[in-house]
């Protein structure tokens, strides 16, 4: 094995031209994300690092033809979970698209199965060509107002800080904890600070001071942001603000405008939440880049946003740029302005051409039956699923926001049966149901959703952040009972339920948030999935599944369910379905209706 003395002497050599490099790249246009310029010369590489810019011999000879060397791209924050494929597999589908290095917050797998679930991430991440850095999860479960598969206290993650490749804290949503002080929080902050220097915010909805009690205790970073006056004020206190596009929120429109030649060091991309299908058809931090020049950003500053910003606002001091002492990892551009990526290199290893992984095959164990045998519920029937409204006729409702994370709080009158509520096609009032699946509690949370425009059926999935419960959102109580009881089957995934009958599903063991097949397949089920939905009324520009996957999600305005009830997020506290009428306005209410019966039956 060489040593890193010997490693040392070998770049010395080869930088000095003593020696030849292992590879040469020649006659290519090298982004030089520093100056924000483009150089002209040979670049050499060994071991896997740059060694020199200049004029160098070397044993393998990469010919870049006129084509740009550009640096490879970092995604900030992301939630490889979310595309609903293994983190080996993951790799096949983002390294063709220019990215090398990912900052993953596996929490949705830890509030499945704890710290069982953070080691198969790592395990299923090791010795792949995609540098997977874990920030492990902060808020385990994430909210004390639902419940998770598993908890999680400083104790818990403290040893994972032996793995080198554990890179800090991920984002810390419960601010409450934070601001009020709490010692299991301050654990794992204290905790985190010991091992590392890296904690990434989570800022939804909050103002200026939550900033200050952020940055105070050392959390550098948020990917919150929705609006361009946001992100600045969290510049303006030293934060970096990662810009997110994924496949529910696309912020990049928004906050791209806030971005300057002065503060553009301060910003980096990231994904967050996206689907496989999205990722295949749009791509990863490539297509953020794509948007970010279509707005009016110069070229080579997209890029240094997507490389050199994201290595340094997370410390990952021999990545993001062409320059000697740098590892390796690269791209050939056809073009600049529409970033056509031609090759993609890893360590110097050609890993991905023209929108192919062409690296090593990537055979990864099966994961544990505590890992696929996660979807534990009561046998329910039609009954268990009633909402109550009582004699009001109003209720709250979630208002969907297509495409955003955040939703509505609505409140409208809705259709009534003997006291409890009955779905409205026709107003576009669809019952959403949320079950606990892990300790088989039997909770079982109940509101109102608008915005699906379902017309049929039921749609209902175990991806249901950020404790990933069963969630499902249907016109009648009988499919989606029907499709609760195939996620049962199928110990977790999508389902289309129409008439009592399964139109189409994506089986997830993994956790409920994963499949163990590779990404063609899964893509080819997502596909069928998508063409499905139409048989069930839905015609949005959304995609319905992500979208109902985030209404569970507490710590994200205005109001979401968890599986204790519906949520009012600003409030910060459960509120009742039924809008409470005073006495007297019932009174009164009750008057009107009684007239109106006895005009109707007269005429």
């Amino acid at each position: 094995m060489t040593t890193r003395k010997e490693q040392l002497k070998k770049h010395i050599m080869a930088a000095g031209k003593q020696t030849p490099a292992d590879v040469v790249i020649k006659n290519g246009r090298i982004i030089d994300v520093f100056n924000l310029e483009i150089m002209e010369g040979d670049v050499a590489i060994s071991d896997g690092i740059f060694v020199g810019i200049g004029e160098f011999e070397g044993k393998q000879i990469i010919d870049a033809k006129g084509r740009y060397v550009c640096p490879a791209f970092i995604d900030g924050h992301v939630h490889i979970e979310s595309s609903m494929i293994s983190p080996a597999e993951f790799a096949k589908v983002v390294l063709p698209h220019g990215v090398t290095t990912v900052i993953t917050d596996p929490h949705e797998i830890a509030n499945v199965s704890g710290a069982a679930g953070i080691q198969y991430m790592l395990e299923n991440a090791e010795d792949i060509p995609l540098d997977v850095r874990v920030m492990l999860p902060s808020c385990v479960p994430a909210t004390p107002f639902e419940n998770a598969g598993a908890e999680l206290h400083a104790a818990d993650l403290e040893p994972f800080f032996q793995h080198k490749r554990v890179h800090g804290l991920a984002e810390v949503m419960d601010y409450p904890s934070v601001l009020h002080a709490e010692d299991s929080m301050l654990d794992k902050i204290t905790t985190t600070l010991t091992h590392r220097n890296q904690i990434d915010g989570h800022l939804a909805g909050l103002d200026t001071n939550a900033i200050n009690v952020y940055k105070s205790v050392g959390i550098t970073t948020d990917h919150e942001c929705t609006t361009a006056s946001e992100a600045l004020d969290r510049i303006r206190r030293g934060m970096y603000v990662l810009i997110r596009e994924g496949s529910v929120a696309k912020d990049l429109h928004s906050l791209i405008q806030a971005v300057t030649i002065h503060n553009a060091r301060r910003f980096l991309f990231c994904t967050d939440d996206k689907h496989l299908d999205d990722l295949i058809k749009e791509g990863s931090i490539d297509h953020n880049v794509r948007l970010a020049i279509q707005y009016g950003i110069s070229p080579l500053l997209a890029i240094q946003m997507a490389s050199l910003n994201a290595a340094e606002c997370y410390s990952l001091h021999t990545k993001g740029a062409i320059a000697p002492g740098f590892e390796a990892d690269f791209l050939l551009l056809d073009d600049l302005e529409s970033v056509t990526i031609s090759e993609v290199f890893k360590g110097g290893t050609l890993v991905g051409k023209n929108g192919v992984y062409v690296g090593e095959e990537l055979s990864k164990d099966k994961p544990l039956p505590q890992l696929t045998e996660t979807v534990h519920i009561p046998e329910l029937t039609e009954k268990d699923l009633q909402i109550p409204i009582g004699e009001s006729k109003q209720a709250h409702i979630i208002g969907i926001i297509p495409n955003q994370l955040r939703t509505h709080k609505l409140i409208e009158n809705v259709q009534v049966n003997e006291g409890y509520f009955c779905p409205s096609v026709e107003d576009d009032q669809l019952k959403i149901i949320v079950i606990e699946r892990h300790k088989h509690t039997g909770n079982i949370g109940k509101g109102i959703v608008k915005g699906f425009g379902l017309k049929e059926g039921a749609i209902a999935t175990t991806i249901a952040h950020d404790s990933h419960n069963i969630v499902a959102a249907g016109t009648n109580d009988c499919d989606i009972l029907t499709a609760i009881k195939a996620l049962k089957k199928f110990n977790g995934g999508l389902v289309i339920v129409k008439n009592g009958e399964i139109l189409q599903s994506l089986p997830l063991p993994i956790a409920g948030l994963m499949s163990e097949k590779d990404f063609h397949t899964v893509n080819a089920e997502l596909s069928m999935l998508k063409k499905t939905l139409p048989q069930i009324g839905f015609t949005g520009n959304f995609n319905p599944f992500l979208t109902l996957s985030f209404l569970t999600l507490p710590v994200i305005p205005a109001l979401k369910l968890t599986d204790t009830g519906l949520f009012d997020v600003e409030q910060f506290m459960h509120i009742e379905v039924a809008v409470q009428v005073p006495p007297l306005r019932q009174n009164i209410i009750d008057s009107y209706i009684h007239i109106y019966k006895n005009k109707n039956s007269m005429t």
